[in-house]
């Protein structure tokens, strides 16, 4: 366990109850509409919104198990779904199918982590429906096109990349341990010949206390992973190494995501998923936040998906 020192307790923003919450983003404001925190309850189908200050909090029912909802350059959203990827009007509601995504996989698979990288192309996971080993694997949709960058995972996780682009990270949850990819000026993990790189292994959460889950990166280039199971989120930095955490009154933070003001607010998605006896007094399945703009720590902005 660590002794890393604590920069407070997240607070419930939102009893939203998710079984499992995931894939938190922050929506930027439009005409028709207010700046807002977005996030999943994946197994129900759910699209969660609500104000920066937990208000306004709206359900959208889906039609299929959703991990994330990418901003596009339009303005709607690129729904990573169970089977399928689609379009998705927040204003009106209206979904429009774009591309099967493992529809036909055996075990039956779903999507999990997602995150928009510094060139504007979408890294999406998927994973086993009952997390079977090695049924998962990272994509990369990049102008349109999807493309497998590695497979036989089990429970992809903490993809984010770093300020400049030159990095991008991920984890399978199961190995406690955060791999580290160099991309080259395109975003892809290709070496000069052509191929794709090996990852390597950057951080070592294996006696963290918890699994490591979602992740974010921060505007200096530090790392906040939630930790499964350990009921908090750690702030790695340039090394991998933890430096601070933010501490939280249930045991299974998803995903962290930077939102708010400033984005300095520290939005916490969080699960009972598994629990036998969940404590929604305490909060499980609700999204928690923290704000960090006393200590100037601020997140970035995620760059809107390019679809063409």
């Amino acid at each position: 366990m660590t002794s890393s020192p604590c920069l407070g307790t997240a607070r419930r923003l939102v009893a939203s109850g998710c079984e499992l919450g995931e894939g938190p983003g922050w929506t930027p404001a439009t005409k028709a509409l207010p700046a807002r925190v977005r996030w999943l309850n994946i197994l129900a189908g759910e699209l969660h919104h609500a104000a920066a200050d937990g208000s306004d909090h709206v359900i959208t029912q889906l039609a299929r198990r959703t991990s994330y909802a990418a901003v596009t350059q339009d303005g709607d959203y690129l729904l990573v779904a169970q089977g399928m990827l689609s379009r998705f009007n927040p204003e009106t509601g209206a979904v429009e199918g774009v591309m099967p995504f493992e529809a036909d996989t055996t075990p039956a698979t779903r999507s999990n982590d997602a995150r928009v990288d510094r060139h504007g192309s979408l890294w999406l996971s998927s994973m086993g429906c009952s997390a079977e080993s090695g049924a998962g694997s990272l994509y990369r949709l990049h102008r349109g096109e999807l493309t497998r960058v590695l497979k036989g995972l089990s429970i992809p996780n903490a993809l984010c990349f770093s300020p400049d682009g030159r990095f991008a990270y991920f984890t399978d949850t199961v190995t406690g341990q955060v791999m580290r990819w160099q991309l080259d000026a395109d975003g892809w993990p290709l070496t000069s010949a052509g191929d794709y790189n090996a990852p390597e292994v950057w951080a070592d959460l294996r006696d963290a206390g918890g699994g490591p889950d979602g992740a974010v990166i921060d505007a200096d280039g530090h790392m906040w992973i939630a930790l499964w199971g350990a009921g908090r989120v750690a702030r790695l930095d340039h090394d991998g190494k933890e430096i601070a955490h933010v501490a939280l009154p249930v045991s299974q933070p998803s995903c962290p995501l930077f939102g708010g003001e400033g984005l300095s607010t520290l939005y916490i998605t969080t699960a009972h998923e598994g629990m036998a006896t969940p404590d929604h007094a305490a909060g499980d399945g609700d999204l928690f936040a923290l704000d960090l703009s006393a200590h100037g720590f601020k997140g970035l902005a995620e760059p809107p998906l390019v679809l063409g």
